[in-house]
């Protein structure tokens, strides 16, 4: 298997031929659910396939006992590899189906650079004047399509399963069937201490922040593809506690790298607007950190105009000029530094193919240095 590009390159063929497949059955069914293909096709169609990546790095890293394996590429087919990309392949359309049911808890407005998911069934309601209401219209919409994108995620995971060993089969369902649940239970963790925030304790809040960035995001975007795709290579107990002392880590430095985009990143870059989770009101590591700092006075107002829906630009500068001055911003990049330190020990130490430890590496330094 060639080098990283490659692998995004057979993911994305992989993902636009399953897709193809699906757009065939939904129009002989209806032409009115053309509007639903089209955006799981933009909507998949973009992104860095991180969880792809670390899917088949977990893969290879089990695979010790392959002389190939210490060349970064080895030496498998297209043929050689199918389960995996097929696996791989179904992460990303859990992604993406996460990624639609929280826009619309979020409430969120864009997503990758153009509409979120109920935003654009909106349009779609008011372009074609239908009736009833449009936002409920996108919302009901939207719903249906994340419901669907997780069907899709599972026949991609009982197709890469279907040639396998039953034990190998089983726990590799297994550490599938333990993500979708952990990371379901981190979303209604988020939602919960939007509202709750303000009735817990301000030394409380980090704590609980991170707890969500751990089950929320950390565990399904590193954590569990690396898991997921050792188990399919037969991983022992050894090598999938290894990779779980690096993944979860680098996971939580991930999210944290995440969580500082959305209020300070480049709109340009990241495809949401700057300042966006400060509208949305998130409750992350920042903002408790933040908090910490200031007089009860500023933290009163800061947290009065946070999750204002209607923030204007020099608001959202108020807001994020008030976090800089506490120190929050220097504290998470400290975080950031240490979780990731902490994931490259593990990683050194892991009983894994060197090959693989080398590419883990990189990918290491890909999350938590991007700029989107």
């Amino acid at each position: 298997m060639p080098e990283q590009t490659k692998l995004v390159t057979v993911v994305d063929e992989r993902l636009a031929s399953f897709l193809s497949s699906r757009e065939e059955v939904m129009a002989v069914i209806s032409p009115d659910l053309g509007h639903l293909a089209d955006y799981a096709r933009n909507l998949l169609g973009n992104g860095k396939r991180f969880r792809a990546r670390f899917c088949y790095w977990g893969w290879r890293a089990a695979q010790t006992s392959l002389d190939a394996i210490d060349q970064v590429g080895g030496t498998e087919t297209l043929s050689d590899i199918e389960p995996v990309v097929s696996l791989a392949t179904s992460l990303e359309v859990f992604h993406a189906a996460a990624l639609v049911h929280d826009d619309i808890m979020d409430n969120s407005d864009t997503r990758r650079g153009f509409a979120s998911a109920h935003r654009s069934f909106e349009s779609i309601h008011h372009q074609r004047g239908y009736s009833g209401g449009g936002a409920r219209f996108g919302e009901s919409t939207a719903l249906l399509l994340g419901d669907l994108l997780l069907a899709w995620s599972d026949d991609l995971l009982t197709e890469a399963l279907s040639q396998q060993d039953p034990t190998v089969a089983h726990a590799t369902r297994t550490e599938f069937t333990r993500m979708r649940q952990e990371v379901t239970l981190g979303q209604y963790l988020d939602i919960h201490e939007e509202a709750a925030w303000l009735h817990t304790a301000l030394d409380e809040r980090l704590e609980r922040a991170l707890r969500v960035v751990t089950y929320k995001s950390a565990k399904y975007s590193m954590e569990a593809p690396l898991l997921i795709g050792a188990s399919l290579a037969g991983a022992t107990a050894e090598v999938l506690e290894d990779l779980s002392a690096f993944g979860l880590p680098l996971g939580i430095a991930f999210q944290l790298r995440d969580d500082l985009l959305g209020v300070f990143g480049d709109s340009e870059v990241t495809g949401k607007p700057s300042g966006d989770d400060l509208r949305e009101g998130k409750r992350t590591a920042l903002i408790a950190l933040g908090e910490q700092s200031m007089p009860p006075g500023a933290q009163s107002l800061f947290n009065e105009l946070l999750g204002d829906r209607s923030l204007t630009g020099e608001q959202i500068e108020v807001l994020q000029s008030t976090l800089r001055q506490t120190g929050a911003v220097e504290e998470v990049e400290a975080l950031i530094d240490q979780y990731a330190e902490d994931a490259l020990i593990a990683l050194e130490s892991a009983r894994i193919a060197p090959g693989a430890k080398k590419e883990l590496s990189r990918l290491a330094a890909a999350v938590t240095q991007r700029q989107s």
